[in-house]
C-alpha cells in the first residue's frame, strides 16, 4: 500500500491480515438445544453447558453443569459442577428421583470422571428431571431439556455414533472404531526482549495515529493514552483506545517502527480477525491485555455486564503476526459463566 504524510510523519497503510495460508484457524461454532448449548474445537473436544431458564426467573444460587469429552477412543466424559458457595460439601445427583452419582464440592466447584461421569451423563440424556442435593436438601433442579440432543451432537462430532463409546447414539461397534482426534497445530512464539518501556508518543505522533486509526475522537475522551509495548528491538505494539462502554473497552492494535518522533505505523496482522474487527483492514480488540512473558495478546468481549455470554481470543506473536492459540465463546446470555472452547493450539519456544 502507499504512504501518506500527516504532520510530517510517514504513516504506512497495510492490511490487518497476512496472506492466506494452508491451515488458517477455523474456530468451531455453537449449537443450542432448548436449555443446553454445545460446541467443539479444532481437536473435536466438545463441551455441553447447561443454561438457566429463559426470562430471568433464576434461583438464588443456581448450579451450572458442564459435560466435556476429548476426542479419542479412550476418552470418557467429565462432568463439572459450579455454583456460588463456600466450604466443603457432598453433592448427590438424582435423575427422576433415583440417586445416580455423588461428588465432593469445594467452594462450589466439583467434578465427576470415569464410570460415574458416564453413568450420570447417560442418565441425564434419558431422564425427565434432575435434582442436586446437599445434606439431603435440594439446592437446584437443572433442566435436562435439550441435554440428549446436545450429547447426540457430541457423539456425532467425535465419530462415536454407532459405537459402544457413545453416550446417546450407541451401537454395536467397539471403541476402537472411534476416529482419532485431529492433530493440534503448533505455533512458535517470538521471545519478547527485556528492556525499558518504549518512549511515549510525541504530540505529532498522537495526531497521526489518531487519523490513521480513525480513533482521534475516542482518544480525546479516553481515560488513558495509547498503551505501548515492546515487541522487538525495532517494533512496538500500540493499543490505541477507540471507544468505551459500561463493560467493554475497544482498542486498535498498531505496530510502530522507526525512531521516536518519526515513527511509522501499520495495523497489526492477525491470522484470524480479533474481537470486533470491522473488516480485514481494521482490527479491533475488546478489553485487550498484553502479557510479554508469554508473547500473548488477549481480546475479551462481554455480551453484557454479567459476563455470561460473549467471546474471547488469545494470540501469540510469532515475530510477524499474531497467531490464534485459543478461542472461546458463549452465545446464550442465560447464566452460563463457563465459555466453551472453540479453538486451541500448542505454543512452542
Amino acid at each position: 500500500m502507499g504512504a501518506q504524510r500527516i504532520f510530517g510523519l510517514t504513516v504506512m497503510l497495510s492490511a490487518v491480515m497476512a496472506p492466506a495460508f494452508a491451515q488458517a484457524p477455523k474456530p468451531g461454532t455453537l449449537e443450542s438445544y432448548k436449555d443446553w448449548t454445545i460446541g467443539c474445537d479444532n481437536r473435536n473436544r466438545c463441551e455441553a453447558v447447561s443454561l438457566l431458564p429463559e426470562g430471568g426467573d433464576w434461583p438464588d444460587s443456581p448450579v451450572m453443569l458442564g459435560i466435556s469429552r476429548d476426542a479419542d477412543a479412550a476418552a470418557d466424559p467429565e462432568i463439572r459442577v459450579s455454583r456460588d458457595a463456600k466450604g466443603r460439601e457432598t453433592l448427590d445427583f438424582l435423575i427422576d428421583g433415583r440417586k445416580v452419582a455423588s461428588a465432593v464440592s469445594v467452594d462450589g466447584e466439583a467434578s465427576l470422571q470415569g464410570p460415574q461421569a458416564s453413568a450420570l451423563a447417560i442418565a441425564m440424556a434419558r431422564g425427565g428431571g434432575m435434582e442436586i442435593r446437599s445434606g439431603g436438601k435440594r439446592i437446584d433442579q437443572p433442566s435436562l431439556a435439550g441435554s440428549a440432543a446436545a450429547l447426540r451432537y457430541m457423539d456425532a462430532r467425535q465419530g462415536r455414533a454407532g459405537t459402544m463409546a457413545a453416550l446417546v447414539a450407541t451401537g454395536p461397534l467397539a471403541r476402537s472404531a472411534v476416529r482419532p482426534a485431529p492433530a493440534i497445530p503448533s505455533i512458535r512464539r517470538a521471545i519478547i526482549p527485556a528492556g525499558t518501556a518504549p518512549p511515549a508518543l510525541w504530540r505529532e505522533e498522537l495526531t497521526a495515529i489518531g487519523a490513521f486509526t480513525g480513533c482521534a475522537g475516542e482518544m480525546k475522551d479516553a481515560a488513558s493514552p495509547p498503551d505501548l509495548h515492546r515487541l522487538s528491538k525495532t517494533e512496538t505494539l500500540i493499543l490505541v483506545p477507540c471507544g468505551a462502554g459500561a463493560y467493554n473497552f475497544t482498542s486498535v492494535p498498531v505496530i510502530a517502527t522507526g525512531i521516536p518522533g518519526r515513527r511509522a505505523f501499520r495495523f497489526a496482522s492477525f491470522d484470524y480477525p480479533p474481537g470486533w474487527s470491522e473488516d480485514a483492514s481494521h482490527p479491533m480488540l475488546v478489553n485487550a491485555g498484553w502479557a510479554p512473558q508469554t508473547s500473548t495478546l488477549q481480546s475479551y468481549a462481554k455480551g453484557r455486564g454479567l459476563g455470561d455470554c460473549g467471546g474471547s481470543e488469545s494470540y501469540v506473536w510469532d515475530g510477524t503476526r499474531f497467531r490464534l492459540v485459543e478461542a472461546s465463546a458463549m452465545g446464550e446470555c442465560r447464566g452460563a459463566w463457563h465459555w466453551i472452547t472453540t479453538w486451541s493450539a500448542r505454543v512452542v519456544e
